[in-house]
């Protein structure tokens, strides 16, 4: 099967957003009223240093999303790349739309000359971390939160 990537655009948003539920859903978050809307806004707002792409299949239904952001950092001369967001649907996974989504996040990345690529997921994802695993380098870093 060929997964195809592309930005989001306005049109998308009917399946971008069981999409994005799905993945709220997954980690067990429910966000307040509003912060869904907001999202969508700055994903397509183009003076905000937020990305967002979609994997789709052939028949060019939306099947993944990705959301990512350019930050600065104390360690480079250059923006680092943060991947938010990673999601495919459950009827999806294992057609390669994970590992396409990965790779034009990279290339943008990598247009951006940011130095790193990085994310987080949670231990227990052992679905996702099984390709994480073949496409980057897991660290030794452990996060907190207030």
């Amino acid at each position: 099967m060929s997964v195809t990537v592309r930005p989001l655009v306005a049109e998308d948003r009917p399946r971008w957003e069981p999409l994005w539920q799905g993945y709220l859903d997954f980690y067990g978050v429910k966000l307040v009223d509003g912060v869904t809307e907001a999202t969508w806004k700055n994903l397509l707002d183009p003076d905000r240093d937020v990305h967002a792409l979609c994997a789709l299949d052939p028949e060019g239904k939306v099947i993944g999303i990705a959301h990512f952001l350019f930050h600065p950092v104390t360690w480079s001369t250059t923006d680092r790349c943060y991947l938010e967001d990673l999601y495919v649907a459950e009827d999806a996974r294992g057609l390669g739309a994970g590992r396409a989504l990965l790779q034009a996040v990279y290339e943008a990345a990598d247009e951006r000359r940011s130095d790193q690529v990085y994310w987080l997921t949670e231990e227990t994802n052992h679905t996702a971390r099984r390709l994480y695993d073949r496409v980057a380098r897991r660290t030794g870093f452990i996060k907190y939160q207030r």
